[in-house]
């Protein structure tokens, strides 16, 4: 992560997109990732304000490795009613820690924190994990649905190039009640899979892409109930800001697409989106 950290940092922010009417929220954000800064800072706050100024007044904000986990728990805690945490090990970062048992019992005693409210992100990754570090990837994945069954909270997936080896896993260990694949990037029949299994599809700025048309398919398919929306920020700025660097005020973009392809109007999927946020993750207050 910090690699790609490294390369964002030089991208400029994208303008702002037109406000929505209805308030809705970014489900997946790394917000340390956009100011390298400490979780109180005034900079989170106007990132905050200016998500908050066209509509994304609420962000979740999710960890990717013990000590970020820990930044992700003090910035919820900081920023109560606009932020909540999820923990959790990134699958890149799990097979490579040097203990990974230690950094997982931080991830099991950070679950206990009110302010957290879903495990993740975790899950598979065979496009940068080598298959000799994969069986290390997949123990750290059946820990963290454990921990997440066990402190009844939603579980926050990453799937790059894993989709069968995801599902698969998830049938064999149990999903939890609330399952979400962030960033979405399967196709259709892969969205039919989830959604018959009442996974939620959480889908971020690659939606709008042009080389995208599976995903608009999925985005069109998915029952209104089982959609989130996010920006997975800084990372994946939609269009028509490809390659800039993202943040939660870039989501009406992707939301716009997304209601488009619908036929339905982006307050509306606003709403619903708000709505099913808070269905997931409970109440940011």
């Amino acid at each position: 992560m910090a690699d790609r950290h490294n390369r964002d940092l030089d991208r400029k922010p994208a303008p702002l997109p037109a406000p929505l009417n209805s308030k809705t929220v970014d489900s997946h954000a790394h917000l340390e990732l956009i100011h390298n800064s400490e979780p109180d800072s005034p900079l989170l706050k106007e990132t905050l304000d200016e998500a908050a100024s066209v509509g994304i007044d609420r962000v979740v904000q999710v960890g990717y490795s013990a000590e970020q986990s820990i930044w992700s728990v003090k910035c919820a805690e900081a920023f109560v009613g606009r932020v909540l945490a999820a923990v959790a090990l990134h699958p890149n970062e799990a097979p490579v820690v040097d203990d990974l048992e230690k950094d997982l019992q931080i991830i099991q005693e950070l679950a206990k924190n009110p302010r957290v409210r879903a495990i993740g992100e975790t899950g598979l990754d065979f496009f940068r994990t080598p298959p000799e570090l994969q069986e290390k990837q997949k123990y750290s994945f059946r820990r963290h649905i454990k921990i997440a069954k066990e402190n009844n909270k939603a579980l926050v997936i990453h799937d790059r190039d894993a989709h069968r080896a995801v599902l698969d896993l998830l049938l064999e260990e149990g999903a939890p009640e609330k399952t979400i694949f962030h960033c979405f990037s399967g196709d259709l029949e892969m969205a039919k899979e989830c959604v018959s299994n009442g996974y939620f599809l959480s889908f971020a700025g690659t939606v709008t892409f042009k080389n995208a048309p599976e995903l608009r398919q999925a985005a069109e398919f998915t029952p209104i109930e089982l959609m989130l929306v996010e920006t997975d920020s800084p990372f994946l700025c939609p269009m028509p800001n490809r390659g800039a660097l993202n943040t939660p005020a870039q989501i009406p973009h992707t939301l716009r697409v997304i209601a488009d392809v619908r036929g339905i109007s982006a307050d509306y999927l606003a709403a619903a989106i708000s709505e099913n946020s808070e269905r997931i993750f409970g109440s940011f207050k």
